[in-house]
């Protein structure tokens, strides 16, 4: 075909034809291979119209119309008529594909997560093909789906249980067509880290309290939690059985209890009250000293906005009863937050009621005040439910429960990508409570090992979690860097571009989108057997006809400085020369 161009006389009377390549790179050229592994359609198109502005163009694109990179060329801005002959096969196959999955990327255990898929169909009969999600080679779920040329399109949600802990793998599959050509898109595989958060909590106590009832109710209240309460002597415990330890008021008969806390680094909570010992407390390191007197004060509650540990709504502390405690400064010694501030009678005091700390990640809550039953339940006076409450203390469990180090940051990352492809990036960042934190801003940062070249990108959010696309990287292995800014978290690691000839995952070429492109610009579709018949109606086309232009230029003589001074130089030559030989 192109040399049919090259050597037709009358066309090449009629223009002056110039030859380009297209694919990964734009470039004159006078031979074409089509076998690029990427297309870019629309970069050409706009460079033409760039290099032959003033000029009137017929393009002749030679082109399958599938494009893998780029703008999409069906909105080029482009003035000049396009002439598209379609290379490839044109018939239409019938295809079905899981477009995408979506699902979140933790689940708990025994808990019901969210499974969404997105079904598409292109072809014109009626069908009904099965749907299944598989776990471990065994189906879990499955569903007849119908799909028909208007009704092409499925979103399907389902709810799995997490019933294995760790990281369970999931397969989402649909049935083949009859003689489908591609089925490499009719599954597509995922996973799920499934937690097991369930804690066995101590509450030590050396008296019995309606404030420990409260506890083990609104600690209970998540089935994921058993509470036991002890009353405190002096024989060593098995306090690693536990995930969290509640000291509550505690005095000198807990001295070897606080001992084995401390020497194992273990997480605890304390609550004070008018039974505590503080002297006691004073001299354990605690991290906490109080200068009191021997009179109970109430302090009522002052919620505190910034406190940034983990979320915590105000469930309306200033309006709770008033919590009993010694009189008396307290004083904190360690890094910490505080959720809430004491108020006394009105004044606001800026005395810690409730503080979190984490001290080489031992974590500590301490709470300064008894009777938290009267708190539970003027929460349900309130608003008809524990739930408030409970959940409130839930907050304190979970982020002084977690013994285990977990990473506050995960990131969805793979390890190969195919060339041309969007490169889909998550990460998942979590508050010192191990919930998920919608405030952080997120940074990535990619380096190519073999050019050095270095870019950031930063994470979009994206419901429960944060997102990035990558496009048009080279192929070749890059090194990266996800960190959480104004924090002192990071990952790093490594993936790779692999080449994909992702031109052979189509399979027809687009002439409609072709057919549309020479419409908009007023050109006209070829297809590769009928190619003659573009060389003919470009001959007889009245827009490209031939036109000469002259240019005329005057220049004055003295405009020429260099001549002049020539000219000059050799008159007085002349008239020198011819004195001096009239004067011998």
């Amino acid at each position: 075909m192109l040399q049919k161009f090259k050597t037709h006389e009358n066309l090449n009377k009629r223009f002056d034809i110039n030859y380009y390549s297209f694919g990964n790179l734009f470039q004159q050229s006078d031979s074409f291979s089509f076998d690029e592994n990427q297309t870019d359609i629309s970069m050409p198109l706009e460079r033409i119209s760039k290099i032959q502005k003033n000029a009137s163009n017929a393009i002749v694109l030679l082109s399958d119309g599938n494009q893998t990179i780029g703008n999409d060329y069906q909105y080029t801005s482009i003035k000049d008529p396009i002439f598209p002959v379609v290379i490839g096969d044109t018939t239409k196959y019938q295809d079905v594909k899981i477009a995408q999955i979506n699902v979140n990327r933790y689940s708990f255990i025994n808990n019901q997560f969210p499974v969404e898929s997105i079904l598409q169909y292109e072809g014109t009969q009626t069908i009904k093909l099965r749907y299944s999600l598989e776990n471990n080679g065994k189906v879990i779920f499955s569903k007849r789906i119908n799909f028909s040329e208007k009704n092409n399109s499925h979103i399907l949600k389902t709810f799995i249980k997490a019933s294995k802990e760790g990281t369970n793998f999931f397969t989402s599959k649909i049935e083949y067509l009859e003689n489908e050509k591609n089925v490499v898109n009719n599954s597509k595989n995922f996973s799920v880290d499934v937690i097991n958060k369930q804690t066995e909590i101590l509450i030590i106590s050396s008296f019995y309290h309606p404030d420990l009832g409260a506890l083990k109710k609104a600690i209970e209240s998540d089935k994921q939690r058993k509470v036991t309460i002890k009353i405190v002597d002096d024989k060593k415990n098995q306090l690693n059985n536990y995930q969290l330890v509640v000291l509550y008021q505690p005095n000198k008969k807990f001295n070897t209890i606080i001992n084995q806390l401390n020497s194992s680094k273990s997480s605890f909570m304390l609550i004070t009250g008018s039974k505590t010992d503080w002297s006691f407390l004073n001299n354990k390191s605690l991290g906490i000293n109080k200068k009191n007197i021997n009179q109970l004060e109430n302090y009522s509650a002052r919620f505190h906005n910034g406190f940034l540990n983990f979320s915590q709504k105000n469930i309306d502390f200033e309006n709770f009863p008033p919590l009993i405690d010694y009189y008396g400064e307290t004083t904190v010694s360690i890094p910490h937050q505080t959720l809430l501030y004491q108020n006394i009678n009105g004044y606001n005091s800026q005395n810690p009621l409730l503080i979190t700390a984490n001290q080489n990640n031992q974590k500590k809550v301490f709470l300064f005040g008894e009777g938290l039953w009267k708190w539970r339940s003027t929460s349900f006076v309130k608003k008809n439910s524990f739930q408030n409450f409970d959940e409130f203390i839930g907050n304190l469990v979970q982020y002084s429960s977690n013994k285990k180090i977990r990473n506050r940051l995960d990131l969805d990352i793979a390890s190969f990508y195919n060339a041309n492809s969007s490169i889909q990036i998550g990460a998942f960042y979590v508050d010192e409570n191990y919930q998920f934190d919608d405030r952080a801003t997120i940074l990535f940062t990619i380096k190519n090992k073999k050019s050095k070249n270095k870019k950031t990108f930063p994470f979009s959010l994206s419901g429960t979690s944060y997102q990035l696309e990558l496009t048009s990287l080279e192929v070749g292995e890059y090194e990266y860097t996800i960190k959480v800014d104004e924090q002192n978290i990071s990952k790093k690691g490594t993936f790779k571009i692999n080449e994909f000839l992702i031109e052979e995952q189509f399979t027809n070429a687009n002439s409609n989108k072709l057919d549309l492109l020479a419409q908009k610009t007023a050109g006209k579709l070829y297809f590769e057997d009928k190619y003659r018949l573009v060389i003919d109606d470009l001959i007889n086309d009245n827009r490209f006809s031939t036109i000469q232009k002259s240019k005329k230029i005057i220049d004055e003589l003295v405009n020429w400085q260099w001549l002049m001074l020539l000219i000059i130089g050799l008159l007085s030559l002349e008239w020198f020369i011819r004195k001096y030989i009239g004067k011998i």
